[in-house]
């Protein structure tokens, strides 16, 4: 009877953790536009939320399904230029933030209508967070999106030619590592369709996990990527943007807050960059916080820098 009881409260004990540890994993607060703005307007009582552009010069169609998983159904959104010419434009790939756990392709949105109204096709997308599918599904599931646009581009007068990728936060850190490994065999490639990209956009994100500059990530990027720094070593490794950047890394803009650890890596990337003749820009907005592409008056900044950056890379001879 003792030993029963002691299997039973064991069992119990293993339970309980279990689901506390289930638990404790989805005690995230959501990461949207207005949450960001209330927590913000403390401390920059002047910022006022974006939100969404109503014009009639460009066009949009929403919640499109790009790929079926066993656990859900991935969307995207793609806005685009109102013309009667029949041109093509270049796409950018819009990725959000949320510390690979929360968050959603709606908070990019704004952005990619902007995008649109300035000649290019916004396309904001949804992949796997942690918390469904953690590292590397989100990566997988942002490369297929690159095939879907690739392969629909007629559709949405895209030049497949000259597509690029924007990510903000832990989305910037995706944006990065799409955009520096081109059909590696790391995360299933498809011969028949590239998910290579043109120009990189890293808003505020990290482009290493373990250099010493991101000593402060920890709890959310251990469950992305699956197990802490000392007892996952080769996934934090791996999924460090900084380890691929070579003479086929494709031009990239960094757009940053005042905050030193959404810098992590950056200056090591810029000195390979440079070394290898890649065009590169830096902006640093001054007395800015995370997030702040999410409220005026830092999100026309981000614009301002985004479209003259994209029209440099992307436009010329387009």
């Amino acid at each position: 009877m003792k030993m029963k009881f002691f299997l039973s409260f064991y069992a119990l004990l293993l339970f309980s953790g279990n689901l506390l540890f289930s638990q404790e994993k989805t005690t995230f607060p959501p990461y949207t536009i207005e949450l960001t703005y209330q927590k913000l307007k403390k401390e920059y009582p002047f910022i006022s939320p974006i939100q969404p552009l109503i014009s009639d010069k460009i066009k949009g169609i929403e919640n499109i399904i790009y790929k079926k998983t066993t656990t859900s159904k991935l969307k995207l959104d793609v806005y685009y230029p109102k013309s009667e010419v029949k041109s093509t434009h270049p796409a950018v790939l819009l990725i959000h933030g949320g510390g690979w756990l929360v968050g959603s392709k709606e908070n990019q949105r704004v952005m990619a209508q902007h995008l649109a109204l300035n000649g290019y096709v916004g396309i904001s997308v949804a992949y796997r967070l942690g918390l469904e599918a953690p590292y590397p599904a989100g990566i997988i599931d942002l490369k297929d999106a690159v095939r879907w646009v690739r392969k629909h581009a007629k559709k949405y007068h895209i030049n497949p030619d000259k597509i690029a990728v924007l990510g903000a936060s832990a989305g910037a850190q995706l944006a990065t590592l799409l955009g520096v490994t081109p059909n590696s065999p790391l995360y299933e490639p498809n011969t028949k369709i590239s998910d290579a990209v043109q120009a990189i956009v890293n808003i505020d994100g990290i482009v290493s996990f373990i250099h010493p500059e991101a000593s402060s990530e920890g709890k959310m990027s251990s469950i992305w990527l699956n197990g802490s720094k000392e007892t996952n070593w080769n996934n934090w490794k791996e999924a460090s943007p900084l380890e691929y950047v070579d003479a086929n890394t494709p031009p990239i803009l960094f757009i940053n807050s005042a905050q030193p650890r959404f810098h992590a890596g950056r200056d090591d990337m810029v000195t390979i960059l440079n070394k290898h003749h890649i065009y590169n820009e830096v902006h640093t907005i001054p007395n800015s916080p995370h997030s702040f592409w999410l409220v005026h008056p830092w999100f026309e900044t981000t614009l301002n820098d985004t479209v003259n950056f994209l029209d440099k890379v992307l436009k010329t001879n387009n």
